[in-house]
């Protein structure tokens, strides 16, 4: 862009210098008279002088503004971010992410007592369309040992009740037709059994994901760390203290979410053999 001003200007004084000896030879051969020619033909102040003045401006101030623009953006980049917050956050996310999911998992297996959770689950199909139950029908306990499923149509009843029967459950529920009375029946000891190792495979399913979610949050924070070969370490929002400090907060939340997935895992092993 410089070279093309430079060029421009160089041709411009060139013109320039022409047009002044070209009127300085009229203003010989025509001596002091006034001529229209003179006055209209010859201007002492060409309106190209103007324009290239006016470009110089505009390129002056087209470069100062991009000048400012990325002085801007260098002191934006420059300024350290502490990214610490953000790691231990979603961390933090995906940890209680695993707890939820083994709290629907555990909801799910059935016990000696009555859950409205334990039908979730089970998928109804009417009409070539599969839909969860609990979105077809209110699920309560009556007692301890009884469900009811009231459904918002009436006459999708027989698809829940079909689908209920089918369940790996083992359920038989009866129908009054307006709602679904479900009895839970006892466990056996082989069912015992079974349900308690379904309770610590998702012990140690949950407990993996809670591990990931750690080893996740580490990789990214040593990503941040400056390198050794950076000259300035101290410019860095994110420093080797840092990430100790870090690091031992992510470690004390791995253990506490590991200890409440431990935690409700006994708790359901203990409903489930006191049933």
């Amino acid at each position: 862009m410089s070279i093309s001003i430079r060029r421009a200007l160089t041709s411009y004084r060139s013109f320039y210098g022409a047009l002044r000896a070209a009127n300085f030879s009229a203003n010989r051969l025509m001596g002091s008279s006034s001529s229209p020619l003179r006055c209209e033909n010859v201007p002492c102040a060409p309106p190209l002088a103007n324009f290239m003045v006016e470009s110089r401006r505009s390129f002056a101030k087209g470069r100062r503004q991009r000048e400012e623009v990325d002085d801007d953006y260098e002191s934006a980049t420059a300024v350290a971010v502490n990214i610490g917050p953000n790691i231990k956050a979603t961390a933090v996310s995906l940890m209680e992410a695993a707890i939820d999911s083994l709290s629907r998992e555990l909801a799910k297996l059935r016990t000696g007592r009555a859950s409205a959770g334990m039908l979730d689950h089970i998928i109804v199909e009417t009409g070539g369309v599969k839909t969860p139950l609990c979105r077809m029908a209110v699920i309560s306990v009556l007692d301890p040992k009884t469900l009811s499923v009231n459904p918002y149509d009436p006459d999708s009843l027989k698809e829940l009740e079909k689908a209920i029967i089918q369940s790996p459950l083992g359920l038989n529920p009866q129908s009054d037709n307006q709602r679904l009375i479900v009895p839970i029946p006892p466990l056996t000891k082989e069912h015992v059994q079974a349900v308690c190792k379904v309770v610590a495979k998702s012990s140690e399913d949950v407990k993996q994901s809670i591990r990931r979610a750690r080893q996740k949050a580490l990789d990214t924070m040593k990503k941040h760390l400056p390198k050794k070969k950076d000259k300035d370490k101290s410019a860095s929002a994110f420093s080797e203290d840092d990430a100790k400090r870090l690091e031992k907060e992510i470690d004390d939340l791995t253990k506490r979410f590991i200890k409440s997935a431990e935690d409700m895992c006994k708790s359901k092993e203990r409903e489930i053999t006191s049933s």
